[in-house]
């Protein structure tokens, strides 16, 4: 196992683009949404496009509706290999 390469990442996601990829793949849409988190969907629009800030208390709602952390919205390029043990 000691030849192998770590993976690379391939993509820089906005915050509003990780909750649009996470609700796409739960085949919500915008409104199915807003009903399940009871944040209107104008303001899920203007999450998704990067309009307003997605804040604390929106995403833990969202993860909950989404079953994901929060993280996975709050942080999309996250690469924690920077603090990996040496």
């Amino acid at each position: 196992m000691e030849n192998f390469n770590k993976a690379k990442k391939n993509l820089d996601l906005s915050v509003g683009e990780s909750v649009r990829i996470v609700r796409e793949l739960q085949e919500l849409s915008q409104n199915d949404l807003a009903q399940l988190t009871g944040i209107p969907q104008s303001t899920i629009s203007a999450i998704e496009n990067n309009r307003i800030s997605l804040g604390v208390e929106r995403s833990k709602v969202l993860a909950r509706a989404l079953h994901c952390h929060p993280a996975v919205l709050v942080f999309p390029g996250w690469d924690n290999t920077e603090f990996e043990a040496a």
